[in-house]
Formats: structure tokens, C-alpha cells, sequence
């Protein structure tokens, strides 16, 4: 369920609107009163750890907004990986819009870099098995774009963006309906866009039942291995499988060898742990 990037722009641009706004907020008080407003500077973007690449777009839109004659030269490309001391990219222009934007192109950077690092270990970590590693609407508030767009670019795929764009029912939804089948009559009854239904079942019981429903998919949630290999034997390719809970990089490929489709993850966006990058900057005048 991966994205388009060119139609969600206007929505990205948004969002690094939103954080500059909140950083520069009036007026950037320490630069405005140090930097002369001539000042050139140029500056390197190095990382500082080895990883997966993410957010060069987002971190040239960024100073674009600030002053559209920054020069920002990418060394590299999204989605690949840097190692140590490797130049990332080369910035341009007034030193009043690099020291402005430094902090903001930076933090989208680390972070969606950190989301692709994770991601392509448990990609990699599953990759002689045809087991596909979906991410979660765990994500930061108002960053589920970027987030999610990371993911891809570290190898992995996109679950649904939201509430919107596809039926998950689970625990909570069941028991307001009363059963498993009663929840997906009332969604065929109710939805008029008709979108794809899944289904998160606890045990082998929940999944019988459900698979007699036509449903377009079942979330395994929080099974023990063995259980996950029962539940690949009895659905028999019917109806595809994911499975989630409980993952880990010690456990992904265990989880992938049973047999299951998908493998989401929330750990991938909620536990980001950023990629250490920098920006030296320096003076040309």
C-alpha cells in the first residue's frame, strides 16, 4: 500500500512548513544578531554512523523554504547506505538560512534516516524467506507521512496510512460487535466504498471463523511460533497472513519461517533511534 510521492508533496511541504514554524517562530533571535545578512557560508552534511539514507529531499525542501538561492548538492541518494565520515551532502548560500534551517533539516533527516536504517536490518533479516515487513500507524503525531516514506525507502512496505483506507478489525471492534462475524457483516453493510477487510484474531478458533468470511486478510496478534504454523497449515494459502506482536530482530526471521505473509512492526517509527548526521558549516567571505 506504498504511496505516491509526487501526490503527497503538498502535504510534505506542510509539514516542513510546520516545523519551521514552530523553531523560527518570529524571527531567529541568535543568527539575526550575529550573521551579517551578506554573509555566505557552505557546509557539509557527514555522517557519523553507518546507515540507511533518508529525508535528502525533505532537508533541500527545507532550506528552500527559508531562501530559495541555498544550493544543496546531494552526495548520495535516498535509500542508500553511508558509512562513517561519508560527505552526505553540500550546502550553499546565505549563512543566515543554513544556521536557520540547520536544526529542522536535520532532525527530518536523522530520524527518517534511523526509520530506514531499522527497517532494511529487518528486511534484511528476512530476505531469503517471501515474507514482506509492513510498518504501523505507530507513528509521531503529524509525521506519518515521512515516517511511512521512510520505511519504503529502508525496503519495507506500507500498512494502511490511517483509519481511511482500509477495515482492521480487531480486538476492541469485535467485542462492540459481539463476534468476529458480526463485525464484518456490519462493515459490508455500512461501508459504501467496499474497502479491503482485515482481521485480527487472537487463537485458531478466531481464525476458523474468520476464514470463512472472504475476508482479505488475518492479523496474527501476539501468537507463539507454534501457533503461527498451525495457523499457515489450516489457511492454506487462502487467505493471506500477517503476523504482529512481540517483534524483534532476534525474532523476525523465526516469525517469517512459519509461513506468514507479512510481518508488521511497530518498533520500526515508535522506538526510532536517529542516525547520527551533521552540518559543518564555513565561512567563504
Amino acid at each position: 500500500m506504498n504511496f505516491n510521492l509526487e501526490e503527497q508533496l503538498p502535504q510534505i511541504e506542510a509539514i516542513i512548513r510546520q516545523a519551521l514554524a514552530e523553531d523560527i517562530g518570529d524571527g531567529d533571535v541568535t543568527t539575526d544578531c550575529i550573521v551579517p545578512a551578506d554573509l555566505v557560508l557552505t557546509g557539509r552534511f557527514v555522517a557519523k554512523q553507518a546507515g540507511v539514507l533518508a529525508g535528502l529531499k525533505v532537508a533541500a525542501q527545507t532550506f528552500d523554504l527559508i531562501d530559495q538561492t541555498v544550493q544543496f548538492t546531494p552526495h548520495v541518494a535516498d535509500g542508500d547506505t553511508v558509512t562513517p565520515g561519508q560527505i552526505i551532502a553540500e550546502v550553499r548560500g546565505p549563512g543566515r538560512a543554513l544556521l536557520s534551517g540547520e536544526r529542522v533539516a536535520l532532525n527530518f533527516l536523522q530520524r527518517m534516516s534511523g526509520i530506514a536504517t531499522l527497517t532494511r536490518q529487518f528486511v534484511m533479516a528476512v530476505s531469503k524467506m517471501p515474507t514482506t515487513i509492513l510498518d504501523t500507524r505507530k507513528t509521531a503525531p503529524g509525521l506519518r507521512l515521512l515516517d511511512k516514506w521512510a520505511v519504503q525507502l529502508g525496503g519495507g512496505r506500507n500498512h494502511r496510512f490511517g483509519l481511511f483506507d482500509m477495515v482492521l478489525i480487531k480486538e476492541n471492534h469485535i467485542a462492540a460487535a459481539g463476534t468476529i462475524t458480526d463485525a464484518v457483516n456490519k462493515v459490508r453493510a455500512n461501508d459504501p466504498r467496499q474497502r479491503p477487510i482485515e482481521v485480527e484474531v487472537k487463537n485458531l478458533v478466531e481464525l476458523e471463523e474468520s476464514l470463512a468470511l472472504n475476508i482479505d486478510r488475518i492479523l496474527l496478534d501476539n501468537m507463539s511460533l507454534d501457533e503461527m504454523r498451525r495457523a499457515v497449515q489450516v489457511t492454506g494459502g487462502r487467505v493471506p497472513l500477517e503476523a504482529s506482536g512481540n517483534m524483534s530482530l532476534e525474532r523476525v526471521a523465526a516469525v517469517a519461517a512459519t509461513g506468514v505473509d507479512f510481518i508488521s512492526i511497530g518498533m520500526l517509527t515508535h522506538s526510532v533511534q536517529a542516525l547520527d548526521i551533521s552540518l559543518l558549516l564555513n565561512n567563504q567571505n
